[in-house]
């Protein structure tokens, strides 16, 4: 086992490698760079200028030595004075070496327009985030694995069909189409207003005691949660109910049943075990999911400042520290998640060995 596990620990850094030097390939041919829209809100002060004061024709006279476009009229002093500061000056694969180098050191720069460490950014949005993956993952396993403990019990009732149906109905709304029916039905859209609209927590949060911070707490997180979780449950109690299904029909389980165990014992403490063995293995690449997949559009939807609305926003800004550093730390998460992942399997059932298919 041991060395299944450095195996896969020498395969991190190639694997960082690869999806560093693609993303960075791909950046070189995206317009638009922080340059570009510098010099382009600057073209818009000046048009904005120039039609308040009348006139002013002279000031646009075109900088033809620069490639940007928005440069026109701006010395090229100042434009070559940009790219040294956003470090656009230098070939693209010295940048590059620079920035593995930097980041190999976990220095991951400065953001270009909010004057904060890339890591203090992170820091600073990653409990909303966390808050959000987190309770979305335990509700989800919460409903599923009960939920799907009784449709492979009740496999082919009345039960199993009905609840079948309002699994594929969950399923197929879409996560931010269910947000925004929430919103309107229980945060004051047209209806009642029981929950917060926006925020993670009320203005006042920091004056009060433990217990109404706990509570203010899960009052705004609830919708949030609640609308990420109605896809995430679904999968999962399917994947409960088959595990079931495929454990009590093996030979062990007859074995158990006709030596007069009760039906409980037989579920709990045979089939529980090598049923859960997938689903609860999982449990570390589900909450990455949720935690990277579907933060964005429900942070976007309830006002929730967390890393999915500030990768979304560094994308738009061109604010390629934050991208590529945020790229990099979720890339290496994901890579360790994946190797936790494997190791839970060995922990629940130490029968897997995956040394054998590395030999």
């Amino acid at each position: 086992m041991l060395a299944y596990i450095l195996r896969r620990l020498a395969l991190i850094l190639p694997t960082l490698f690869g999806i560093m030097l693609i993303n960075f390939a791909l950046v070189q041919f995206v317009p638009g760079g922080p340059v570009e829209q510098i010099l382009a809100q600057l073209e818009r002060e000046t048009d904005v200028f120039q039609g308040i004061a009348g006139g002013g024709g002279e000031i646009r006279e075109a900088s033809e030595s620069s490639s940007y476009v928005g440069s026109q009229g701006l010395p090229e002093d100042f434009v070559a004075d940009l790219e040294r500061q956003f470090g656009f000056d230098k070939p693209p694969l010295e940048r590059f070496a620079a920035m593995l180098w930097d980041y190999a050191r976990f220095d991951f720069g400065e953001s270009y327009f909010r004057s904060i460490s890339v890591t203090d950014l992170i820091l600073e949005k990653v409990p909303v985030s966390i808050s959000l993956g987190l309770w979305t993952t335990l509700l989800a396993y919460l409903i599923s694995i009960p939920l799907g403990i009784r449709k492979a019990v009740h496999d082919g009732t009345s039960f199993d069909s009905w609840t079948s149906s309002l699994i594929i109905i969950g399923y197929a709304i879409p996560g931010f189409l269910f947000a925004i029916l929430l919103l309107v039905l229980f945060a004051g859209g047209s209806y009642v207003k029981i929950f917060p609209l926006r925020g993670l927590t009320s203005p006042d949060f920091a004056d009060m005691s433990l217990g109404r911070q706990i509570l203010d707490y899960f009052w705004h997180i609830a919708l949030p949660v609640l609308a990420s979780t109605i896809s995430a449950f679904a999968t999962l109690t399917l994947l409960t109910k088959n595990s079931f299904l495929d454990e009590i029909r093996k030979q062990y389980v007859l074995t158990a049943r006709a030596k007069g165990l009760a039906e409980k014992q037989v579920l709990y403490g045979h089939v529980f075990r090598n049923a859960m063995l997938i689903v609860i293995a999982g449990f570390p690449a589900v909450f990455v999911s949720v935690f990277f997949g579907s933060s964005l559009i429900i942070e976007t939807i309830f006002s929730l400042d967390g890393l999915g609305r500030m990768g979304f926003e560094a994308a738009v800004a061109r604010d390629y520290p934050v991208v590529f550093g945020t790229l990099f730390i979720f890339s290496l998460i994901g890579l360790v998640i994946g190797l936790i992942s494997d190791l839970m399997y060995v922990w629940i059932d130490p029968r897997i060995d995956f040394e054998s298919r590395l030999s």
